[in-house]
């Protein structure tokens, strides 16, 4: 059986159950992930971003828009842990797509004495011991169905168990490439970043090129001290060169390659990503753009050009030096970005209605499908730009480890619900055991106020009736809440740490679960306040204040009322006239006519 209080699950029996448990995912399906090295961090922090971005449900109807804490565990010799298919891995298995099992157990792998606690969702994200995660979906040229004792992992338990298991990122990478060369991998391309407080490592991952052979194929590289990586679902690493310390990868991957006919000596270097993926993951672009609009916020001095020659290009390095070492704050805004200001600007245009609002109803021409392969591109009738700060997103976070801290301390979590641009992150310390409970439930099909998820994705929702208003009220509240969540956290760091130092790692532990708690609480209040607000001022296409009780009827603006045909409605009784004029633009002035003007004399003043 499984008891919960809160989300402190206590797990005592059941395979399945725990295993469920560890899995339920959304289909995060278009991620964008960055990693912030110390050295190119304001304060020595390392930062791992991730947002969960994905549409639809999976096949066991739970879609994971909640966060979960898993806790450490003693396990007695001899035991085995689950590992269980994930059906947003674009694989199927058997009794998997169709068959409505909820726990499907694609096989076991030896438990460890001991596991550490951490916090989880679609992927693993951070554990006690201030090992980060994240996570993105990149397309590979063989992605290969899941299979029973022979392909059962994908990224989504291959972080999981890295995060039970290690507290270094290279520990962490070797574990995964070990567990793949033994045991198999399904499903798509795969990017993994793991990170400690002092280390941060890339892991990208796909399906052997052998449908017969078992494993999978991987190659890990390190990222510089002082240096940025940036993923946007197209594999990263590139040349792949023997004896690079910074670099290791699956057992006998050359043989492999080249025997699948992917890479022969003769080729020079090794290419990771030309010689296992076609690149881009949906359309021209759709990667490569977010790579390009992070690296250029960041580095402008590189002079960074948003244009490339295809999906291999070399335009944009692994990794980037800042111009200026980032802090928190601006990693946050790494993930609210419409390309604002660029030629690709979301919030500008007629695509954005007369008030700004940067997203887009996704279409047949943006989703993903395999658009090209090794001869043949497909040229779709249009597709929109592919924004960081995606409307289909379930979360985000930044994940923050700092090696002058206790583990406990150290690392925290700033989470955030819904959609990142209006979204609130809130901090979760490494050592606290619960969260608010608006952050530890939800689902998509059902709408409930008490969930951190409904509560953000309401307010975005909203603000899209009167985007460039709302906008700026609720970028006031969110800048107010983070910096005060700063703050508290500064606070709470000394406190916590001067307890540790005295031995008193339970006093810590409270203190930080009942920070965590409380002002998860406070967030989730305010933005409930928020969106009242903004439903009595923005109502009915009215702008009201609720406390001068003025209402206001703004209209439209007059470059949109222009584009509309504004100027040809029911000005004046010769309508069919008017029509037929052609030619006008709205003025936004008025002129008076005598009663029995024509229209010939009427449109000589309008």
């Amino acid at each position: 059986m499984r008891k919960r209080v809160g989300i402190t699950v206590l797990l005592r029996s059941g395979l399945c159950l725990f295993a469920a448990f560890l899995l339920l995912s959304a289909n995060a399906a278009a991620c964008t992930v960055f990693a912030i090295t110390p050295g190119a961090s304001e304060d020595g922090s390392m930062y791992v971003g991730h947002t969960n971005d994905g549409v639809g449900i999976d096949w066991r109807n739970v879609d994971d828009i909640s966060l979960l804490y898993i806790p450490a565990a003693d396990h007695a010799p001899g035991e085995k842990r689950a590992i269980v298919f994930d059906p947003d891995s674009g694989s199927d298995a058997a009794g998997g797509a169709s068959g409505g099992d909820s726990c499907l157990i694609l096989g076991y792998i030896d438990q460890v004495p001991h596991t550490y606690a951490y916090y989880t969702g679609s992927y693993g994200m951070m554990n006690e011991h201030q090992l980060l995660s994240a996570e993105c979906t990149d397309y590979a040229k063989v992605e290969l169905n899941a299979a029973e004792g022979k392909r059962i992992f994908y990224s989504s338990e291959l972080s999981n168990v890295a995060l039970e298991r290690c507290t270094k990122a290279r520990e962490a990478v070797e574990l995964v490439g070990g567990l793949i060369d033994t045991y198999g991998y399904y499903g798509t391309g795969e990017t993994l970043v793991f990170a400690d407080p002092e280390e941060a490592w890339v892991i990208e991952i796909c399906s052997s090129l052998d449908p017969e052979d078992g494993g999978g194929l991987w190659v890990a590289q390190r990222i510089p001290d002082g240096e940025v990586f940036v993923a946007a679902n197209e594999f990263r690493i590139r040349e792949v060169v023997p004896g690079d310390p910074d670099q290791i990868y699956s057992e006998d991957l050359f043989g492999k390659l080249e025997e699948a006919g992917a890479w022969s000596p003769a080729d020079g270097s090794l290419d990771w990503l030309e010689a296992v993926s076609y690149g881009e993951y949906a359309h021209p672009y759709y990667s490569l753009m977010r790579v390009w609009r992070i690296q250029d916020r960041l580095a402008p001095s590189l002079n960074l050009s948003p244009y490339v020659e295809d999906s291999y290009t070399k335009a944009y390095p692994f990794t980037i030096k800042p111009d200026e070492k980032v802090n928190l704050t601006e990693a946050f805004s790494l993930f609210r970005d419409h390309y604002e200001g660029t030629g690709f600007d979301l919030s500008a245009g007629a695509a954005a209605g007369p008030f700004g609002n940067p997203y887009r109803y996704l279409g047949p021409d943006d989703a993903h499908t395999n658009f090209q392969n090794g001869s043949y591109m497909e040229v779709r009738a249009g597709a929109n730009p592919r924004p960081v700060s995606a409307v289909f997103c379930s979360y985000s976070y930044v994940a923050q480890a700092r090696s002058s801290l206790p583990d406990p301390v150290g690392g925290v979590l700033w989470f955030g619900p819904a959609v990142a641009y209006e979204t609130v992150y809130a901090p979760i310390y490494a050592g606290s055991t619960n969260v608010s409970a608006a952050y530890a439930s939800g689902d998509r099909l059902k709408y409930d106020s008490d969930t951190a998820y409904w509560t953000f994705d309401l307010v975005t929702n909203w603000a899209m009736l009167r985007y460039d208003a709302m906008i700026e009220i609720i970028a006031a509240k969110q800048g107010e809440l983070e910096a005060e969540s700063i703050a508290l956290v500064q606070e709470t760091d000394r406190e916590a740490a001067d307890l540790i130092a005295a031995g008193d790692e339970e006093g810590a532990a409270r203190l930080l679960t009942n920070f965590t708690v409380t002002r998860g609480d406070e967030i989730i209040d305010e933005w409930h306040s928020l969106g009242g607000t903004l439903i009595v001022m923005y109502s009915n296409g009215l702008i009201t204040d609720p406390a001068t009780e003025a209402v206001d009827e703004p209209g439209y603006p007059g470059w949109w009322l222009n584009e509309t045909g504004y100027q040809y409605g029911p000005r004046v009784y010769n309508l069919e006239e008017l029509r037929a004029a052609g030619g006008l633009n709205y003025t936004g002035s008025s002129v008076w006519v005598w009663k029995n003007a024509t229209f010939a004399e009427i449109r000589k003043l309008i």
